[in-house]
Protein backbone atom coordinates (compact mmCIF):
# COMPACT_ATOMS: atom_id res chain seq x y z
CA UNK A 1 0.00 0.00 0.00
CA UNK A 2 1.37 3.47 -0.84
CA UNK A 3 2.40 5.43 2.26
CA UNK A 4 1.83 9.16 2.57
CA UNK A 5 3.04 11.78 5.03
CA UNK A 6 0.66 14.58 5.99
CA UNK A 7 1.68 17.92 7.49
CA UNK A 8 -1.24 19.02 9.64
CA UNK A 9 -2.21 22.30 11.26
CA UNK A 10 -4.93 22.54 13.89
CA UNK A 11 -6.49 24.64 16.62
CA UNK A 12 -6.59 22.33 19.63
CA UNK A 13 -9.22 24.21 21.62
CA UNK A 14 -12.14 22.09 20.46
CA UNK A 15 -10.35 18.73 20.72
CA UNK A 16 -9.55 16.33 23.55
CA UNK A 17 -6.02 16.04 22.14
CA UNK A 18 -4.56 14.24 19.15
CA UNK A 19 -5.14 10.60 20.11
CA UNK A 20 -8.40 9.00 19.06
CA UNK A 21 -10.97 8.49 21.83
CA UNK A 22 -14.28 6.70 21.48
CA UNK A 23 -16.58 9.39 22.86
CA UNK A 24 -14.62 12.65 22.52
CA UNK A 25 -13.59 14.74 19.49
CA UNK A 26 -9.91 14.35 18.65
CA UNK A 27 -7.65 15.47 15.83
CA UNK A 28 -6.77 11.89 14.90
CA UNK A 29 -10.47 11.06 14.77
CA UNK A 30 -11.16 14.02 12.48
CA UNK A 31 -8.36 13.13 10.05
CA UNK A 32 -9.25 9.43 10.00
CA UNK A 33 -12.87 10.37 9.41
CA UNK A 34 -11.85 12.42 6.37
CA UNK A 35 -9.66 9.58 5.07
CA UNK A 36 -12.60 7.19 5.41
CA UNK A 37 -14.52 9.38 2.96
CA UNK A 38 -11.80 8.74 0.37
CA UNK A 39 -11.20 5.03 0.94
CA UNK A 40 -13.31 2.56 2.86
CA UNK A 41 -10.61 0.73 4.78
CA UNK A 42 -7.79 2.98 5.95
CA UNK A 43 -5.54 1.66 8.75
CA UNK A 44 -5.06 3.82 11.82
CA UNK A 45 -2.71 6.74 11.21
CA UNK A 46 0.37 7.52 13.33
CA UNK A 47 1.59 10.97 14.34
CA UNK A 48 4.92 12.46 15.36
CA UNK A 49 3.51 13.67 18.68
CA UNK A 50 0.37 13.06 20.71
CA UNK A 51 -0.59 16.59 21.70
CA UNK A 52 -2.82 17.07 24.75
CA UNK A 53 -6.26 18.65 24.91
CA UNK A 54 -6.13 22.33 24.00
CA UNK A 55 -2.64 22.15 22.43
CA UNK A 56 -2.28 23.43 18.87
CA UNK A 57 -0.10 22.44 15.92
CA UNK A 58 1.51 24.34 13.08
CA UNK A 59 3.43 21.38 11.72
CA UNK A 60 2.21 18.07 13.10
CA UNK A 61 3.23 15.15 10.86
CA UNK A 62 1.28 11.92 10.45
CA UNK A 63 1.53 9.03 8.03
CA UNK A 64 -1.12 6.81 6.51
CA UNK A 65 -1.26 3.84 4.14
CA UNK A 66 -3.77 4.09 1.30
CA UNK A 67 -4.88 1.68 -1.41
CA UNK A 68 -4.60 4.18 -4.26
CA UNK A 69 -1.45 5.98 -5.46
CA UNK A 70 -2.93 9.44 -4.86
CA UNK A 71 -1.30 12.50 -6.33
CA UNK A 72 -0.26 14.33 -3.11
CA UNK A 73 -1.85 17.68 -3.95
CA UNK A 74 -5.16 16.03 -4.81
CA UNK A 75 -4.99 14.03 -1.58
CA UNK A 76 -4.52 17.14 0.56
CA UNK A 77 -7.30 18.98 -1.29
CA UNK A 78 -9.72 16.07 -0.85
CA UNK A 79 -8.90 15.74 2.85
CA UNK A 80 -9.38 19.45 3.48
CA UNK A 81 -12.78 19.27 1.77
CA UNK A 82 -13.92 16.49 4.08
CA UNK A 83 -12.33 18.02 7.21
CA UNK A 84 -14.58 21.10 7.04
CA UNK A 85 -15.73 22.67 9.32
CA UNK A 86 -13.26 21.23 11.86
CA UNK A 87 -10.34 23.58 12.66
CA UNK A 88 -7.88 21.18 11.01
CA UNK A 89 -6.00 21.59 7.73
CA UNK A 90 -3.63 19.37 5.77
CA UNK A 91 -1.09 21.94 4.58
CA UNK A 92 1.03 19.42 2.65
CA UNK A 93 1.01 15.77 1.60
CA UNK A 94 3.85 13.67 0.23
CA UNK A 95 4.50 10.12 -0.94
CA UNK A 96 7.08 8.53 1.37
CA UNK A 97 8.97 5.21 1.50
CA UNK A 98 7.29 2.29 3.21
CA UNK A 99 9.77 2.42 6.10
CA UNK A 100 8.96 6.05 6.90
CA UNK A 101 7.29 6.45 10.30
CA UNK A 102 5.99 9.82 11.44
CA UNK A 103 7.00 9.15 15.04
CA UNK A 104 9.99 6.83 14.96
CA UNK A 105 11.72 8.41 11.95
CA UNK A 106 11.68 11.89 13.53
CA UNK A 107 15.06 13.30 14.56
CA UNK A 108 13.78 16.44 16.29
CA UNK A 109 10.57 18.08 17.43
CA UNK A 110 10.09 21.80 17.91
CA UNK A 111 7.53 23.48 20.14
CA UNK A 112 6.64 27.13 20.63
CA UNK A 113 4.88 28.47 23.70
CA UNK A 114 3.25 31.92 23.61
CA UNK A 115 2.82 34.15 26.67
CA UNK A 116 1.16 37.58 26.47
CA UNK A 117 1.84 39.93 29.37
CA UNK A 118 -1.13 42.24 29.96
CA UNK A 119 -3.91 42.81 32.46
CA UNK A 120 -6.70 43.17 29.90
CA UNK A 121 -8.42 39.99 28.69
CA UNK A 122 -7.26 38.54 25.39
CA UNK A 123 -9.58 39.04 22.45
CA UNK A 124 -8.02 37.86 19.19
CA UNK A 125 -5.58 35.57 21.01
CA UNK A 126 -8.10 34.04 23.40
CA UNK A 127 -7.32 30.32 23.62
CA UNK A 128 -4.11 30.82 21.62
CA UNK A 129 -1.78 32.15 24.34
CA UNK A 130 -1.34 32.25 28.11
CA UNK A 131 -2.25 35.67 29.51
CA UNK A 132 0.03 36.67 32.38
CA UNK A 133 -1.06 39.88 34.18
CA UNK A 134 2.43 41.23 34.91
CA UNK A 135 5.59 41.92 32.93
CA UNK A 136 8.24 39.20 33.12
CA UNK A 137 12.01 39.52 33.44
CA UNK A 138 13.20 37.98 30.17
CA UNK A 139 16.91 38.06 31.08
CA UNK A 140 16.24 36.16 34.32
CA UNK A 141 14.24 33.53 32.43
CA UNK A 142 17.07 33.12 29.92
CA UNK A 143 19.55 32.56 32.76
CA UNK A 144 17.23 29.98 34.30
CA UNK A 145 16.60 28.24 30.97
CA UNK A 146 20.33 27.67 30.51
CA UNK A 147 20.30 25.22 33.44
CA UNK A 148 17.91 22.96 31.51
CA UNK A 149 19.95 22.59 28.33
CA UNK A 150 21.70 19.31 27.57
CA UNK A 151 21.16 15.76 28.79
CA UNK A 152 19.47 15.43 32.20
CA UNK A 153 17.12 13.38 34.29
CA UNK A 154 13.97 15.50 33.88
CA UNK A 155 11.84 13.72 36.50
CA UNK A 156 10.96 17.11 38.04
CA UNK A 157 9.41 18.27 34.77
CA UNK A 158 7.61 15.04 33.94
CA UNK A 159 3.89 14.45 34.47
CA UNK A 160 3.00 11.68 36.91
CA UNK A 161 1.13 9.79 34.17
CA UNK A 162 4.04 9.99 31.71
CA UNK A 163 4.59 6.61 30.01
CA UNK A 164 8.15 7.19 28.79
CA UNK A 165 10.52 4.42 29.85
CA UNK A 166 13.19 6.86 31.07
CA UNK A 167 13.10 10.47 32.36
CA UNK A 168 16.51 11.12 30.77
CA UNK A 169 16.26 13.37 27.71
CA UNK A 170 18.53 15.75 25.81
CA UNK A 171 17.22 19.29 25.46
CA UNK A 172 18.75 20.92 22.36
CA UNK A 173 17.31 24.42 22.72
CA UNK A 174 15.19 26.51 25.07
CA UNK A 175 15.19 30.07 23.76
CA UNK A 176 13.22 32.97 25.25
CA UNK A 177 12.17 35.58 22.69
CA UNK A 178 10.57 38.92 23.61
CA UNK A 179 8.39 40.79 21.13
CA UNK A 180 6.62 43.67 22.83
CA UNK A 181 4.08 42.27 25.28
CA UNK A 182 4.49 38.76 23.86
CA UNK A 183 7.12 36.28 25.02
CA UNK A 184 7.76 33.13 23.01
CA UNK A 185 9.59 30.07 24.28
CA UNK A 186 11.21 28.02 21.49
CA UNK A 187 12.00 24.46 22.60
CA UNK A 188 13.68 21.71 20.57
CA UNK A 189 14.62 18.09 21.35
CA UNK A 190 14.43 14.70 19.69
CA UNK A 191 11.65 13.69 22.07
CA UNK A 192 9.85 15.02 25.12
CA UNK A 193 8.28 13.74 28.31
CA UNK A 194 4.58 14.26 28.98
CA UNK A 195 3.95 17.91 29.99
CA UNK A 196 7.68 18.67 29.85
CA UNK A 197 7.41 21.88 27.82
CA UNK A 198 4.46 23.23 29.83
CA UNK A 199 6.34 22.40 33.04
CA UNK A 200 9.37 24.32 31.77
CA UNK A 201 7.29 27.37 30.88
CA UNK A 202 5.31 27.41 34.12
CA UNK A 203 8.53 27.20 36.13
CA UNK A 204 10.29 29.88 34.07
CA UNK A 205 7.28 32.17 34.46
CA UNK A 206 7.86 32.06 38.22
CA UNK A 207 11.43 33.22 37.59
CA UNK A 208 10.25 36.02 35.30
CA UNK A 209 7.72 37.15 37.91
CA UNK A 210 10.43 37.29 40.59
CA UNK A 211 9.06 34.47 42.75
CA UNK A 212 12.02 32.21 41.91
CA UNK A 213 15.68 33.00 41.35
CA UNK A 214 17.29 31.59 38.19
CA UNK A 215 19.38 29.20 40.28
CA UNK A 216 16.19 27.77 41.83
CA UNK A 217 15.53 26.09 38.48
CA UNK A 218 18.87 24.27 38.72
CA UNK A 219 17.97 23.07 42.20
CA UNK A 220 14.53 21.94 41.00
CA UNK A 221 16.14 19.97 38.16
CA UNK A 222 18.64 18.33 40.50
CA UNK A 223 15.88 17.39 42.95
CA UNK A 224 14.46 14.88 40.45
CA UNK A 225 11.15 15.26 42.22
CA UNK A 226 7.89 16.35 40.61
CA UNK A 227 7.01 18.29 43.75
CA UNK A 228 9.95 20.63 43.05
CA UNK A 229 8.44 21.78 39.74
CA UNK A 230 6.70 25.11 39.36
CA UNK A 231 3.07 25.31 38.19
CA UNK A 232 2.33 23.73 34.81
CA UNK A 233 1.46 26.32 32.15
CA UNK A 234 -1.97 25.95 30.52
CA UNK A 235 -2.26 24.22 27.13
CA UNK A 236 -3.57 27.31 25.31
CA UNK A 237 -0.15 28.73 24.47
CA UNK A 238 1.54 25.54 23.29
CA UNK A 239 2.11 24.71 19.61
CA UNK A 240 3.83 21.75 17.97
CA UNK A 241 5.72 23.95 15.52
CA UNK A 242 7.45 21.33 13.41
CA UNK A 243 9.09 17.92 13.10
CA UNK A 244 12.47 17.27 11.52
CA UNK A 245 13.53 14.15 9.59
CA UNK A 246 16.83 13.17 8.01
CA UNK A 247 15.16 13.88 4.68
CA UNK A 248 12.32 16.36 4.62
CA UNK A 249 9.43 14.39 3.09
CA UNK A 250 7.78 17.62 1.91
CA UNK A 251 10.77 19.06 0.05
CA UNK A 252 10.63 19.26 -3.73
CA UNK A 253 13.76 17.11 -4.09
CA UNK A 254 12.35 14.36 -1.87
CA UNK A 255 9.16 14.32 -3.92
CA UNK A 256 11.13 14.10 -7.18
CA UNK A 257 13.24 11.20 -5.89
CA UNK A 258 10.15 9.30 -4.74
CA UNK A 259 8.36 9.81 -8.04
CA UNK A 260 11.33 8.20 -9.77
CA UNK A 261 11.39 5.37 -7.22
CA UNK A 262 7.69 4.54 -7.52
CA UNK A 263 7.01 5.26 -11.18
CA UNK A 264 7.23 1.57 -12.16
CA UNK A 265 5.18 0.41 -9.19
CA UNK A 266 2.41 2.93 -9.81
CA UNK A 267 1.98 2.10 -13.51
Amino acid sequence: MPRFALKIEYHGGSFAGWQRQSELPTVQGAVEGALAKLERQVPSIAAAGRTDAGVHALGQVAHCDLAKPWEPFRLSEALNYHLKPAPVAVVAAARVPEDFHARFSATERAYVYRVICRRAPLTFDQGLAWKVPQTLDVDAMRMAAAHLLGRHDFTTFRAAECQAQSPVKTLDALEVEADGAEIRFHVRARSFLHNQVRSFVGTLERVGAGSWAPDDVRRALEARNRAACGPVAPPDGLYLAGVRYRTDPFSDQAATNLRRRFVVRDH
